[in-house]
């Protein structure tokens, strides 16, 4: 038997026009990225999470996951970045340590490619090359996208991910061999992950294409040439690709973050006591060696579980409560205790048997468990924690909580408190340090232990309010308390407790969270807690996006006109702004003479209409309508996304236009030049604008004055 050995050949085929648009696109977001060399806009807030990056140092960012920072931190690493670097101000220098380049290449990069994935989309949508190249041309010629790429911010990085999970659906849909059906589905789930992962705006697109998914699932289901073990091995397929594996990629983002931000940092605070213990330095230096078990006689500082308006303990001081308030309401006058938001030795208090005169811890130590009925006693002044029938001074529905003094008028001590721990279930009948959460219920009056959450006035030095609720009900965190720092008194005189109370304690608490606990609070806290925003000079409305009203001055050069703005391409938003109204026309004429049977163009080609529609439009609506339902401050940065598929629907239009509603040659030819002189006035508004893009050469001030195309616009002049 002969063997006959086949020649092996490989067939490669390049697109030079996909070539061509990705090179101009690399030449035009790449170009100088290093300059300047100076923080620009944002870069001031990504930055600081950068340098605790690069520290491993634990932070929150309330504005989003984690994968964009990831990203980010990667340039930073590959550079060499240290993450020594004071990120106070815009415009501030950048010191020798800090790889500018390789901290802005990864967004650039982003951008970039952008470009072909819009060409290749384009294609996939069923429109010509030509289409697909007015799509590049008119993308490469976007002030504002270029802007937004060259420099270390997240909206190109955002945008990448979320062409590449439309393209990816589109291919899987259209695609016939299994192999390759599967290879795009799972690339659009992975997309769609880093998407959300960049940003929660990614959820817009996400949604938008688990909506399309439906459709398409739903139109397998009712295919009768499948059979019944086909369509729940397409339905799980897709599930599996489209919901789970996006799942897993947004945990796996959390788990990369919470390995690499192992030490202690400045938003410790915001998280519980369990988090803090595991985290390495803070908590763990606070309590090194103290004991788990709480016992009578323990020396403990009780926090707050909630962490609304902001983590606080325990807290009393030598202030006593007004004998009146400014409305005329009466008080105990006995002394003030409160919630301090601040470490200090007037947090301590002494857990104490009723029953017993001693104070410090008995050999061996007695544990307090659930149910237990303690005294609570403040280690500095040694007043009892106390509450009774008298109104809090800010929450008149709730009692007063005080400590309590013998004024000899008839007011018993009523300090006794049961233990209710509420999570023993899951940890232990013991009182535990850091792991119970423990609720305080006052025996005498059934009222709770909880913090109310208002301010003190002056007399109560601004600190937070603590009442006796007798209205609770269910769980509440804010009537939930942890020890946090613990040690077993050992000094019975006062003089000696107060020496004790003072020195520092030491531990060595491993609270070993698992990772879905630590991942579920910190996503709680990043939904929940957000920061106080204030109206800023450069936020805007959403209307005011569509006609770009608004800009945004990003750098300003210190000595001369040199500046870097956010303002788009003018053309490039005026025709986009015409597409969408054509198109929308356009698309109710098709379906109400559809209605009446009156089919102006072939099926396939209203196919194919409808799901650009859908991409295109759909992409626009669901990236800019729900910002209108936002609270948070807007800048003209997150209508980049909408705006880039609206940027995608214009060469729809225009082909769709030219061979189905244009009848004559001259109508055409007409309609070329048009789009000829258009294309024109895209490359000179781009070219006029490009220093304030590339943020130089520097103009004059008549040459900046008459760039100002617009009244709203916040063109910055420094008279020379």
């Amino acid at each position: 038997m002969q063997c006959v050995k086949l020649p092996l050949s490989v067939r490669v085929e390049i697109n030079l026009l996909l070539v061509a648009v990705t090179v101009s696109a690399l030449v035009t977001r790449l170009y100088g990225i290093h300059f300047p060399k100076a923080v620009v806009f944002d870069e001031v807030y990504y930055g600081q999470f950068l340098s605790l990056y690069m520290k491993q140092v634990f932070f929150i960012d309330e504005s989003g996951p984690p994968f964009g920072h990831l990203i980010l931190a990667l340039g930073a690493y590959l550079g060499g970045f240290d993450g020594n670097f004071v990120w106070n101000r815009i415009g501030a220098e950048y010191t020798s340590n800090v790889p500018v380049w390789s901290l802005r290449v990864i967004p650039a990069l982003a951008g970039s490619f952008c470009i072909p994935l819009a060409y290749l989309l384009v294609v996939e949508l069923g429109y010509s090359h030509s289409s697909a190249l007015g799509a590049c041309v008119l993308l490469l010629m976007e002030n504002s996208l270029i802007v937004q790429s060259r420099f270390m911010l997240l909206e190109s990085v955002l945008i990448f991910f979320l062409l590449l999970a439309v393209l990816s659906y589109l291919r899987f849909h259209k695609a016939h061999n299994s192999s390759f059906r599967l290879f795009w589905l799972v690339t659009c789930g992975v997309s769609c992950a880093c998407g959300i992962g960049v940003k929660y705006m990614g959820l817009f697109t996400y949604f938008l294409l688990l909506g399309l998914a439906a459709v398409h699932t739903w139109h397998v289901i009712g295919d009768r040439t499948l059979s019944h073990g086909k369509v729940v091995v397409q339905i799980l397929v897709r599930f599996l690709a489209l919901v789970v594996l996006p799942i897993i990629m947004y945990l796996g983002f959390f788990y990369i973050h919470l390995t690499l931000l192992y030490r202690s940092g400045p938003h410790d605070q915001m998280m519980s006591s369990a988090f803090q213990a595991s985290l390495e330095v803070q908590i763990r230096r606070i309590t090194r060696g103290q004991p788990l078990d709480v016992a009578f006689g323990s020396q403990v500082t009780l926090r707050t579980v909630s962490s609304k308006p902001v983590p606080c303990w325990l807290h009393s001081h030598k202030a006593n409560y007004p004998v009146r308030y400014e409305n005329g309401r009466g008080s105990s006058h006995q002394q003030q205790v409160t919630c301090y938001p601040f470490k200090d030795v007037n947090n301590w208090w002494i857990i104490k048997h009723p029953g017993w005169h001693s104070l410090v811890v008995s050999s061996p130590p007695r544990p307090v468990r659930h149910g237990a009925i303690i005294q609570l006693l403040h280690g500095m002044t040694s007043r009892y924690l106390n509450t009774h029938d008298v109104a809090a001074p800010m929450s008149p529905h709730s009692q007063e909580v005080s400590g309590y003094i013998d004024f000899n008028v008839s007011m018993p001590a009523q300090n006794l408190w049961r233990v209710d721990i509420v999570n023993r279930e899951s940890n232990s009948e013991i009182w535990k340090t850091i792991l119970s959460e423990v609720r305080l219920v006052h025996v005498n009056t059934s009222a709770v232990l909880k913090l109310s959450g208002a301010s003190l006035p002056e007399w109560g030095f601004k600190q937070l309010e603590v009442v006796g609720d007798k209205i609770y009900k269910g769980y509440q965190q804010s009537s939930m308390w942890n020890v946090e720092e613990h040690r077993y008194g050992r000094s019975q005189e006062q003089k000696e407790r107060e020496l004790e109370l003072k020195s520092p304690t030491h531990s060595d608490i491993k609270r070993n969270l698992t990772f879905m606990a630590k991942f579920l609070e910190l996503q709680w806290k990043m939904l929940t807690v957000k920061n106080e925003e204030s109206e800023h000079k450069y936020s805007s409305s959403p209307l005011e996006w569509i006609t770009m009203d608004t800009n945004i001055a990003y750098w300003l050069h210190p000595l001369s006109n040199a500046q870097i703005q956010l303002i788009g391409n003018i053309v490039n938003w005026t025709i986009a702004n015409l597409s969408l109204v054509v198109y929308c026309l356009m698309f109710l004429t098709y379906l109400l003479r559809r209605r009446r049977k009156v089919e102006d163009i072939p099926q396939d080609s209203w196919v194919q209409l409808v799901l650009a529609g859908v991409i295109c439009f759909g992409g626009w609506a669901v990236n800019y309508l729900p910002f209108f339902l936002m609270e948070k401050t807007l800048f003209l940065y997150h209508y980049l996304p909408a705006l880039t598929f609206k940027i995608l629907q214009i060469p729809v239009i225009i082909e769709h236009l030219y061979i189905h509603v244009l009848s004559s040659p001259a109508q055409r030819k007409a309609f070329g030049g048009a789009i000829l002189a258009v294309l024109c006035s895209v490359y000179v508004s781009y070219h006029n604008l490009s220093p304030l893009t590339y943020g130089q050469p520097a103009l004059s001030s008549d040459e900046l004055a008459a760039l100002r195309w617009r009244e709203s616009w916040d063109i910055l002049l420094r008279k020379r």
